[in-house]
């Protein structure tokens, strides 16, 4: 099998070009840059070094490959005009599966996100949940997925979309303000914790994007990849405090004043292009409920995470730990 794999040098893509060698798969990662993916390159992976909005790259890419995990994207970045983020997010979605198509290649699988659904009014949520973005990101994520779907249908290429929710694991270091706050008994919540939170551990989900790419029944389909578990707020965190042996935060606060800091800080900041110290998506982080349905994906792929939440939380806690983070 010959797996082109885009976003490699991410916490993410890195987890799946690593995964695919050791089930022998002949991987390739498009980069950005070479001197950033030397583990990449003593793994044996082969490296292409251009960029996503490059179709000259793209080209080279995706020629002779069978598989290509698509699974690069501009995450949130302060100061970002709108047209980066849908260059990267989605014309280059269009453009990577007309490469494929060229290339011959039988599938690509579209990373996308949870995040186009918005917050979860009636959950647990399935794909055919309200579309409802709510910043930037996931306006472009969204415009993407509706891109691979044209594209798939105009260029006559396989195209499996891959929503997962808020991934974690060794090596991520999105969720290491939580967990260090936790461990240091330094992380009030915001509101009343009741909120659902919804997790995807890395290696569940590496699977999940291997069998988007290779089931049968997977075509042209979008799915939902998630943990077996939802808990709300406060359950996640007494269990990443049960985990590390500290007592759990019990400080709640209220959540307005920190979402009105939040605008402020936007407010200045952007203009000048440095990152805020708060963002009123981060206090979305306390507001916002998140579960979903993964029973399309366990029924037509055959996807069952095997990783517990509180498992997860472990490996993901020790990898802190020996970093020197906690």
């Amino acid at each position: 099998m010959a797996d082109l794999v885009t976003g490699a040098t991410g916490f993410t893509g890195g987890h799946l070009a690593r995964m695919l060698v050791a089930r022998g798969h002949r991987v390739r990662a498009l980069v950005r840059d070479r001197r950033r993916a030397a583990d990449l390159d003593a793994l044996g992976i082969e490296l292409v070094e251009g960029d996503l909005r490059d179709r000259a790259a793209l080209d080279r890419a995706v020629a002779g490959m069978e598989r290509v995990y698509h699974i690069a994207a501009m995450y949130r970045q302060a100061g970002l005009p709108a047209d980066t983020y849908r260059a990267v997010n989605a014309l280059a979605v269009r453009d990577i599966i007309e490469a494929s198509a060229r290339a011959g290649v039988a599938r690509v699988v579209h990373c996308s996100t949870v995040g186009v659904h918005g917050d979860v009014e009636h959950p647990p949520a399935n794909e055919d949940a309200p579309l409802k973005p709510g910043d930037v990101y996931q306006e472009t994520k969204l415009e993407g997925e509706r891109l691979a779907r044209d594209a798939a249908e105009r260029f006559g290429v396989d195209v499996t979309i891959a929503r997962p929710t808020g991934i974690y694991g060794p090596g991520d270091r999105r969720l290491l303000k939580l967990f260090r706050g936790v461990v240091r008994g330094r992380f009030p919540i915001l509101g009343s914790g009741a909120i659902f939170y919804h997790l995807t551990y890395i290696d569940d989900l590496c699977e999940g994007f291997r069998l988007c790419a290779e089931a049968p029944g997977g075509a042209n389909r979008t799915y939902i990849l998630a943990g077996g578990e939802v808990t709300t707020l406060n359950e996640l965190v007494q269990i990443i405090a049960e985990v590390a042996g500290v007592r759990p935060p019990t400080l709640h606060l209220p959540v307005w004043p920190f979402w009105l800091a939040g605008a402020a800080c936007e407010a200045v900041c952007a203009p000048l292009r440095i990152e805020p110290p708060l963002y009123r998506r981060r206090v979305d982080f306390y507001t916002k409920s998140r579960a979903f349905d993964i029973s399309r994906a366990r029924m037509e792929i055959g996807y069952n995470p095997q990783v517990t939440l509180r498992e997860g939380i472990r490996r993901t806690l020790d990898w802190y730990r020996n970093q020197g983070w906690l």
